[in-house]
């Protein structure tokens, strides 16, 4: 069947038979849609379920408590990821306080994502990847131009920053609330002489990320090529983002109580909700 979408009767019969496709990358609506669902989690409790394409960006809203469950579909995959308290986003991910605070060079289960007043954001509970870097920071115009030729948002090449722009709009924020990211799926080592050792695949398919939402959150994700990414075409694979109601943290919670520093974090939070 053949429709004129030029005219307005036609565009409207043609978009309705579009009614269900499905295609790769996109939301799912609603999301206890999703197909397979997250192992162990009842459609009822699914907050968010999206595919994102190779080069695309997705960004929510979530409560505490939620978990987020990142998945590497095919290998290539890289989450560089900004962090916002919901309430008041003028509070953010704080890439050096997180390092620091917690005395490691490198993120997996067990460790935090610390905001920048010295709070808990995020709990990492399962890392199946072993892949991560908060050194490097997120692609650009310049960096995508310099490796593909163009690395403009509306071309073949776009980069991660402007991704994050695009994302950060959606909630009243601009260019200026970019921060310093997190990569998640894609890894570096800090080499003795200060060097960094890229470690970026491609890996199997199907490595999966756990976090714990410790306040109400907004998070950001850009799925774009990795800024020291050498190869010459621009390779990345589909992320799936899952994400689901969940308990708030008990007090006997053993990431919680691991170390001195991370209980301060939390207790920080803690004082936030109990008013």
């Amino acid at each position: 069947m053949t429709t004129n979408t030029a005219d307005p009767y036609g565009a409207q019969a043609h978009a309705r038979a579009m009614a269900g496709t499905r295609v790769e990358s996109m939301p799912t609506l609603p999301a206890g849609a999703a197909d397979p669902l997250p192992p162990g989690v009842a459609a009822a409790d699914m907050v968010w379920e999206e595919t994102i394409a190779p080069g695309g960006y997705a960004a929510k809203s979530l409560d505490r408590g939620a978990r987020i469950r990142l998945e590497d579909v095919a290998g290539d995959a890289c989450a560089s990821m900004l962090v916002f308290n919901a309430e008041r986003p003028i509070e953010r991910l704080n890439v050096a306080d997180t390092l620091k605070v917690q005395w490691h060079a490198y993120l997996g289960a067990g460790k935090l994502i610390l905001s920048d007043m010295g709070k808990v954001m995020l709990s990492i509970l399962d890392d199946q990847a072993g892949a991560s870097d908060a050194f490097c920071g997120a692609s650009n115009q310049a960096t995508n131009a310099a490796r593909y030729g163009v690395g403009d948002n509306w071309g073949p090449h776009p980069n991660a920053r402007d991704r994050f722009s695009l994302a950060l709009a959606k909630f009243g924020l601009g260019r200026r609330d970019i921060h310093p990211c997190i990569n998640w799926f894609k890894g570096v080592k800090i080499e003795e002489g200060g060097g960094i050792s890229p470690k970026l695949g491609p890996f199997p398919p199907g490595r999966s990320i756990t976090l714990r939402a410790e306040m109400d959150l907004i998070v950001v994700f850009a799925n774009c090529p990795h800024v020291m990414d050498p190869r010459p075409d621009y390779t990345v694979t589909p992320l799936r983002v899952s994400a689901w109601r969940g308990p708030v943290t008990p007090m006997d919670d053993p990431i919680r109580n691991a170390t001195p520093e991370g209980l301060r974090a939390f207790q920080n939070v803690e004082a936030d909700y109990s008013r």
